[in-house]
């Protein structure tokens, strides 16, 4: 099944859907630094092959998805000092995902669900705020699986869980499957392994990539990704954006 697009709607097409069986899907990433290899725009590549493997696995399921357009734009501080990171406050994406939640919760959709690929502290703390807040106003469901903890973070891979995964094999994988015309291959295949851990350096002080060893915005095994690697990747990506909106959605006494 095609995945629609919400902005490809007209609004006579949307006033037709039933809203009580549609799923918004907001894909967000950032425009950050990653490596000397990727696009800035990697998030956001990776955020939209999630949404679309996770939409065509809740149409299966007897939902009506719908692409919403990309958020890009988030708070990005461990990369701001990389040329060409765009770096806004956690604040200003909140109050954007919060007032998407409201402008939803008017047309009556029964869920947004996020399909976040940026891992930044700051960002996701941002969306936690944001769902808390849409919780307290009683605005519709908003699903947001945070892939950094349990029980998804153990489904992505080893080098996922070591927490060296910024612009690696992880990542690189991904946009190799999705966007290969976009990868550096060449400088690719020539880095050296960096095995420093962003979480491990996250939980002991530091702030930026710099301080947390990668002084080339690049964590992990970038010259091991392959695009079979993303593809595999990319649906279990999918996977646990539609189990998480399952489980949001299930009502008592559903197996």
């Amino acid at each position: 099944m095609l995945l629609r697009e919400w902005g490809t709607l007209t609004w006579e097409e949307a006033r037709s859907l039933d809203p009580a069986r549609v799923v918004a899907i907001l894909p967000v990433g950032a425009v950050e630094a990653h490596g000397p290899h990727l696009p800035l725009s990697t998030d956001v590549i990776i955020a939209e092959a999630m949404a679309r493997a996770g939409g065509d696995r809740l149409a299966a399921r007897g939902y009506l998805p719908l692409l919403l357009p990309s958020l890009a734009y988030t708070a990005a501080p461990f990369a701001a000092a990389f040329p060409g990171t765009l770096s806004m406050t956690p604040a200003t994406a909140t109050a954007l995902l919060l007032d998407l939640a409201r402008a939803l919760t008017a047309r009556s959709v029964a869920v947004l669900v996020i399909a976040n690929a940026h891992l930044d502290p700051a960002h996701l703390g941002s969306i936690a705020a944001a769902v808390a807040s849409a919780r307290e106003e009683r605005c519709l469901p908003v699903v947001a699986p945070d892939l950094t903890r349990k029980p998804w973070a153990s489904r992505l891979g080893e080098e996922f869980r070591s927490g060296a995964c910024h612009a690696g094999r992880y990542e690189g994988s991904i946009v190799m499957a999705a966007r290969a015309d976009l990868v550096r291959d060449e400088i690719r295949r020539a880095l050296p392994p960096n095995p420093a851990s962003l979480s491990t350096a996250i939980r002991g002080g530091s702030h930026t990539f710099e301080e947390a060893g990668g002084p080339r915005a690049y964590f992990g095994w970038p010259a091991q990704a392959t695009a079979a690697e993303g593809v595999a990747t990319i649906a279990t990506l999918g996977d646990i954006l539609a189990e998480a909106v399952a489980g949001a959605l299930a009502k008592p006494g559903d197996a």
